[in-house]
């Protein structure tokens, strides 16, 4: 009998192209999208777009029409909620930078997800990710970098549990993107040129602040000062949600220069500018740590770490600096070391874990 597999298919081109990959390759395929949009009406759902809305349920249950398999939507609206968009606000509002995506991998995409599939009998889950699992000569397993790296997601994924990688298939990351859209193509699937969504799901307007203004209420921060680091005033803001470490544009700031945001003060509701060699440092704390490819970190290690998606990552040496708590210092100074940001330690090409930075 087949190992039955429960593909999270978004309705996009590389999840029903991951369905196809394990069908071919005899897997007892089940289809599923994750119902998360807030809005009952499909018109609203339609409008908000992103990878699971009402749109993407429907592309969803065409290309399972096509690959003959199941297809199902599952209700994590809750989940969501409170795991991703109530975070989010949370974290802009603390002065943080969060990253929904690395939450909702983490506990609707794989942990509420996996639960519910393992309950219909499935043996594994699978995505669309480019990203491979390895398992590693001592038994761990870790996300292990795509074969192009243009579109490597294994940053993303750095917070995923042993249980839930033992469990999890990524049969896209042995592909580029070409060959996946080819793919599809070839199959006769609906959405082989289908373009990939850019924006948060949750905000499809890219305004970030405006989402955050309407979703806290009475907590949003009021505008404030931009101060210099030794507190000289400069001129008013917006409110400390309207902006993110490193940010150049949208100060409005009549300095002459380029200025940037070098720091997010929620005591006081002021936001720090200074000059480009002030983005830049060499240290940095993280915290809520989740260990992947290497089970602790009982001596000081030199990896490479990436701290955000698009970065290339650095060599630096990490080392304990308390409970939960890892001391990141890099060879060469890094832009932008933002808090609420994940940093991810990798070694040869795959992930060893990860944190928050502080």
């Amino acid at each position: 009998m087949a190992e039955k597999v429960v593909v999270g298919m978004s309705g996009g081109v590389d999840s029903s192209v991951a369905a196809l990959l394990l069908k071919r390759a005899g897997y007892d395929v089940v289809g599923v999208t994750m119902q998360i949009w807030q809005e009952e009406t499909k018109e609203t759902a339609a409008e908000q777009g992103g990878c699971c809305g009402f749109g993407a349920a429907e592309d969803a249950r065409r290309v399972a029409e096509v690959l003959d398999i199941p297809h199902y939507v599952m209700n994590f609206r809750r989940e969501f909620r409170e795991h991703v968009m109530d975070y989010f606000v949370a974290e802009y509002l603390a002065g943080r930078t969060p990253n929904p995506c690395i939450a909702c991998n983490r506990r609707v995409k794989w942990e509420a997800m996996l639960h519910r599939s393992l309950e219909i009998g499935a043996d594994y889950i699978a995505t669309g990710h480019y990203a491979g699992i390895v398992k590693l000569k001592d038994g761990r397993y870790a996300v292990r970098n795509a074969v192009t790296a243009k579109k490597d997601q294994t940053y993303a994924l750095y917070s995923l549990t042993q249980e839930q990688l033992a469990r999890t298939m990524m049969p896209v990351g042995a592909y580029t993107k070409e060959q996946i859209r080819q793919l599809a193509a070839e199959a006769g699937l609906p959405v082989a040129n289908k373009p990939d969504s850019q924006e948060i799901c949750f905000i499809p307007d890219n305004d970030y602040a405006a989402f955050i203004d309407r979703e806290a209420g009475e907590r949003v921060p009021k505008p404030g000062n931009f101060v210099t680091k030794d507190g000289e005033v400069l001129g008013r803001h917006l409110g400390i949600t309207h902006y993110t470490v490193g940010q150049r544009k949208g100060l409005n700031l009549a300095m002459g220069r380029p200025v940037f945001v070098t720091e997010i003060r929620p005591g006081t509701d002021e936001v720090v500018i200074g000059e480009a060699e002030d983005v830049f440092g060499d240290v940095l704390y993280c915290d809520r740590i989740n260990y992947m490819g290497m089970a602790d970190l009982p001596e000081p290690r030199e990896v490479t770490a990436k701290i955000r998606y698009a970065h290339a990552g650095e060599r630096c040496l990490i080392e304990k600096a308390g409970e939960d708590q890892i001391r990141v210092t890099f060879k060469k100074p890094v832009r932008a070391i933002t808090p609420g940001q994940a940093v991810v330690f990798y070694e040869d090409d795959y992930v060893l874990g990860g944190g928050t930075i502080m």
